[in-house]
């Protein structure tokens, strides 16, 4: 039988931002594949101190992580402050994704809104998580100090054992449980000081790790409910077309296949499984109503993005009296450069299992976006958002697709369940083609830079003009689109940190463009970086400069750049001659800095290109200042991935359009670096007593224009327009 488990948090037990008397029930399917991971609580709870932690009477210590672990370290990261504080065992440490419950769980960074984005997991979790910790070990030690009859001061906490050194008594987290459960939450409560940390700057191993390699680990592909079926979409092949109509004779003819419904979206196939899904809607006749469609390709869109760039555009930043310096500049350089259209590609497809009843809905997902989702899925089926429980489970990566803006895979599954009247759990699957063609992508941009330097070759202007669309306008963050400016278009370009007296930063945001666009993993700084920091690199050249030392020379007043850079640098053994490479490649070394999401990094690329103009990254070295840092393999392992991740756009990352029809469908043809492509990381944190910062995505923005201006080292080639194209640099 089904079962529904209540997890009661009366009002004595709220921590932090708890409404009162809130009563929560998780849907538990009693299916052998069913989401257990997210929704069963394991041992049955004796001590909850507060939102996100649970003390069983079998010791075990059960983290809530209210971020989603996509891979990126976030459940091992929550898990590593709540051990801390509580000063527990790392081995009786578990963690459990959370329900969507923002009055609970909101990332305290988006206000009331729970979701996992903008590299903000740990870092808007610091204290939080800590005081949720220290709260729970003054209980257990008030606890102890109670049963055993002691002054509290006397009672010493380690390993997950209370202790007692003058009477020798000794309790196990578990037995106090019962007893702790029964006393008052401290108001407040006293943290570590840093010096006296003992996992958070240390050695973990990862909580997902085990479960992901014994196959235990539950993503929503795992998720088998009871009469589920499963659904895949037939498509327009150009964005803003419609269904005209559509024949399912053959589609129904595919053992397997159930039933064809027309949804807002294309014409869902549900079957028994997904392969015959699949073949059902390859089997469909559907004739598209194109009337509406977007039809133009890459090079007419990039032909109008050039066009508007020679006017000027919304003023995103001003200082100075920028044409007056270009006016009296004694030299003036221009570049430009074309930034694709790039997909997201996890390697998990997309997916979402969504259950309907009469007067609720159950999702399980890989959720990024719980509030947001579970208030666009209330809005469509006529709920209250409470009324819409969403299930937690891991995500085989996203890079920034499933914290889609507007709901749009999450609502498309509700769609289809809606369309077969409920009558079934339905299991929505893109597959990657699908969403390949027909899903989301970094927009594609325009930049046109220009630097004016004095008779002594110092930067003394500096005009950037960048053409791309806005992922902000039409999402629910529309608000923060400010005089025409996305933020997100020119985070990266319009705080750049180099000292201009005189510098302009515009914008122009197309609206005409049909393609959806979403951010991409570091969103603005993918393209901002990579035309700031090879710019200024050439720049630097021209001058007669090292880059190293005119970067440094224009930073006097952002001292962790200038750290991450020396550091960087003196790890590369910057100014040391690369040893020559064999077969004729040329050798050349670069580097680039840039800070988002509050973390600066700095990256060297040595690169070798060989003689058809094929490049190899021979080495990639990182100095990372992102704050504390809670975990270090954690840390290194993210730039490690960011490392890849940028290397396989800049290579040959690209999403192209033609008459309007993306040309890309899978790996085959928007392949991700392989492993023997993959260049050496050295990864090197800076020491700091600051918060922590972001790291999920700062690593990716400095790398290709570390790479773009290693390869200019080497052959004087300056690319200007990604993806790489290895023809222009044959020898």
């Amino acid at each position: 039988m089904n079962q529904t488990i209540r997890i009661e948090n009366a009002s004595r037990r709220r921590f932090l931002q708890q409404a009162a008397g809130l009563t929560l029930a998780i849907y538990v399917p009693d299916s052998p594949g069913a989401a257990r991971k997210s929704a069963a609580p394991g041992p049955a709870p004796a001590f909850e101190p507060n939102a996100f932690l649970r003390i069983a009477s079998d010791n075990t210590v059960t983290v809530i992580a209210k971020h989603l672990e996509m891979g990126q370290g976030s459940y091992t990261g929550l898990a590593t402050l709540v051990a801390e504080e509580l000063d527990a065992a790392w081995s009786q440490v578990r963690v459990e994704g959370a329900p969507a419950d923002a009055k609970r769980f909101n990332n305290l960074a988006w206000g009331k809104a729970q979701g996992t984005g903008g590299s903000s997991a740990i870092a808007n979790s610091y204290e939080q998580m800590r005081k949720a910790g220290a709260s729970a070990r003054a209980m257990l030690v008030a606890a102890a100090a109670r049963q055993w009859r002691v002054p509290a001061r006397e009672i010493e906490v380690g390993e997950g054992v209370v202790a007692h050194p003058p009477t020798r008594r000794k309790a196990s987290f578990g037995e106090l449980a019962g007893i702790a459960a029964t006393l008052p939450v401290p108001a407040d409560v006293t943290l570590k000081d840093p010096k006296d940390f003992k996992l958070v700057g240390k050695h973990a191993p990862r909580k997902d790790t085990g479960d992901k390699i014994n196959g235990q680990a539950r993503f929503t592909q795992d998720v088998h409910l009871p009469g589920m079926l499963t659904a895949v979409v037939a498509r327009p092949p150009r964005f803003g077309a419609q269904v005209k109509s559509f024949d399912a004779t053959q589609a129904k003819a595919v053992r397997g296949v159930v039933e064809v419904v027309r949804v807002p979206t294309g014409v869902a196939v549900l079957a028994q499984d997904t392969w015959s899904a699949k073949q059902g809607r390859d089997a469909l006749a559907v004739e598209w109503d194109e009337s509406a469609a977007f039809k133009l390709g890459s090079d007419e869109i990039f032909a109008r993005y050039h066009e508007l760039a020679k006017t000027p555009g919304a003023v995103a930043r001003k200082e100075g009296d920028p044409d007056a310096a270009f006016a009296a500049a004694k030299r003036v350089l221009r570049a430009a450069y074309d930034f694709p259209y790039l997909a997201h590609a996890a390697m998990e497809p997309m997916n979402c299992v969504v259950r309907l009843a009469k007067d609720a809905c159950e999702i399980w997902n890989g959720e990024q976006m719980q509030t947001a989702d579970q208030n666009k899925v209330a809005e469509r089926l006529g709920l209250k958002p409470e009324q819409v429980a969403i299930h937690m489970l891991y995500a085989g990566g996203s890079f920034g697709r499933r914290a889609s803006k507007d709901a749009d895979y999450v609502i498309e599954a509700v769609a289809i369940a809606q369309a077969i009247g409920g009558r079934a759990p339905v299991k929505l699957v893109r597959l990657r083609e699908d969403d390949m063609k027909a899903g989301y992508y970094r927009p594609a941009f325009h930049h046109a830079l220009e630097a004016a330097l004095d008779a002594q070759g110092r930067l003394v202007g500096w005009r950037h003009r960048l053409v791309g669309q806005s992922i902000l306008a039409g999402s629910p963050l529309a608000e923060y689109i400010e005089d025409g400016i996305d933020p997100t278009s020119v985070e990266g370009a319009a705080n750049l940190p180099y000292a201009v007296p005189h510098l302009r930063v515009e914008l122009h945001t197309p609206t005409d463009i049909g393609v959806p666009v979403l951010w991409w993993r570091s969103v603005g700084s993918t393209h901002t970086a990579y035309s700031t920091e090879t710019f200024i690199d050439e720049i630097a050249v021209a001058a007669g400069q090292d880059p190293l030392a005119f970067r440094l020379g224009l930073l006097a007043q952002q001292p962790r750049h200038i750290a991450v850079l020396k550091l960087a640098a003196e790890q590369a053994g910057w100014g040391k001659p690369l040893a020559p490479a064999a077969n004729g490649g040329r050798r050349g070394r670069g580097v680039a800095v840039h800070e988002s999401f509050s973390t600066v990094v700095a990256q060297v690329a040595e690169v070798t290109v060989q003689p058809d103009g094929g490049i190899k990254v021979d080495r990639v070295v990182c100095a990372v200042d992102c704050g504390v840092v809670v975990n270090p393999d954690n840390v290194r392992a993210q730039v490690e991935g960011s490392v890849g991740f940028a290397l396989s756009a800049f290579l040959r990352g690209a999403i192209t359009l033609k008459a309007g029809v993306v040309e890309q469908t899978n790996f085959h043809d928007y392949a991700p670096l392989r492993i023997d492509e993959m260049p050496r990381v050295e990864v090197h944190l800076v020491p700091s007593a600051e918060k922590p910062t972001g790291i999920g995505e700062p690593g990716v923005p400095p790398l290709a224009p570390a790479v773009a201006n290693a390869i200019a080292a080497a052959t004087g080639q300056r690319v200007r327009r990604l993806p790489l194209d290895t023809e222009a640099l044959k020898a």
